[in-house]
């Protein structure tokens, strides 16, 4: 924000709003085929209703509020600026409630079943500047408009039950496997709330840094966004099926996509037509959310999921083309896929060597 002559506090730039906007128009067709069909289950805000008996939901706003600070035109009043700001771009009408916690770990989460609310780490406020700042307030804010804080909440829930019933013979494999299947659907949540972030910040290169930061900390001086994207394409590329298991493995546990893999699909997304649709002002309206069909929204999700096998560089993908389409000695194609990789299909001496070179960086 600035100080305009008159001394009013105005945005440091013009941006455009989108008014009445759904949250459909930047959600990953997995996130939004998911979300359309919760929207449509009947019963199912009773349902969360009831479990919000269960969930520690008031406990976390007492220890935020008793432990943290409140972001308010007193309190970080440049984030308070940077979130009503956000909200108005998106149409937002109840600004959620903000925290700043002590964390040195970069770190910013929206929760809450029946009002949302976000929290920002120190180690994130210390580390980005204000673009990169209003591209992760943005990213919260969107989670916010598409309802992600209310699953949110259930994965943390669920989670640390997985903890508690542990020692049940079958009760832990229950609960993990809707863990993962939590997972997976937040880490494409993820990938809808960045194309969010990146509406309200309206800057592609500040989007970017945020996420190369957060990948390698406050050294700009030593890092390059394109070399960092060139690092989510070896990772896809590279190595061979080996390490495209070793990849679902590391991916499994986590909530959150890689950051470089993050990367690229926000960079993807902002080259695309669906990016400069919504900036001319054509995008999907709220108030037509209750007519939106679910079998439209699982065959752009499966339209989705095809497209990335059929595009996808990654080898075990590439195998996976090949038995849909019949491929003749399939044997001898996974042997030479396991033990020479993609890039050597029919050379000697590239076994190992460029297949383990290639996958160790993405695995950190």
């Amino acid at each position: 924000m600035t100080e305009s002559p008159g001394g009013e506090r105005v945005p440091s730039r013009d941006r455009r709003r989108f008014p009445g906007i759904s949250s459909r128009s930047y959600e990953h067709p997995a996130d939004r085929s998911a979300l359309v069909a919760l929207r449509k289950l009947s019963g199912f805000d009773t349902v969360f209703k009831t479990l919000s008996g269960l969930l520690p939901e008031r406990s976390l706003r007492l220890l935020f509020l008793s432990d943290s600070v409140r972001v308010g035109d007193r309190q970080f009043a440049h984030l308070n600026d940077m979130l009503r700001d956000a909200c108005y771009i998106l149409d937002l009408e109840k600004v959620p409630p903000m925290y700043v916690n002590q964390d040195p770990q970069p770190n910013a989460m929206c929760i809450g079943l029946d009002e949302p609310i976000i929290v920002v780490s120190t180690g994130l406020v210390e580390l980005l500047d204000e673009e990169e700042m209003r591209a992760v307030i943005g990213h919260e804010v969107g989670h916010a408009l598409s309802g992600h804080a209310v699953y949110r909440t259930l994965l943390l829930f669920l989670t640390k039950m997985a903890l508690r019933v542990a020692w049940i013979p079958l009760g832990n494999v229950a609960v993990m496997a809707i863990v993962t299947a939590l997972r997976e659907w937040f880490r494409k949540s993820e990938l809808s709330a960045d194309r969010a972030g990146l509406l309200v910040g309206q800057d592609v290169q500040a989007s970017m840094r945020g996420l190369m930061k957060l990948a390698g900390g406050n050294h700009l001086h030593e890092m390059n966004v394109d070399a960092f994207l060139e690092q989510a394409e070896e990772y896809e590329s590279g190595g061979d099926l080996r390490d495209s298991v070793l990849k679902i493995l590391n991916v499994l546990p986590r909530s959150h996509p890689f950051t470089t893999v993050r990367a690229a699909e926000l960079k993807k997304w902002a080259a695309s037509r669906d990016y400069q649709r919504i900036m001319d002002g054509h995008y999907p309206r709220r108030d037509e959310d209750k007519d939106t069909s679910v079998s439209d929204s699982f065959r752009d999700s499966a339209s989705h999921y095809a497209d990335s096998v059929r595009n996808s560089k990654d080898p075990l993908m590439g195998l996976v083309r090949d038995i849909a389409g019949g491929a003749g000695d399939l044997g001898g194609k996974l042997r030479d896929t396991v033990f020479r990789g993609p890039q050597h299909p029919g050379g000697s001496g590239g076994d190992g060597a460029n297949g383990s070179g290639g996958s160790e960086p993405a695995g950190k």
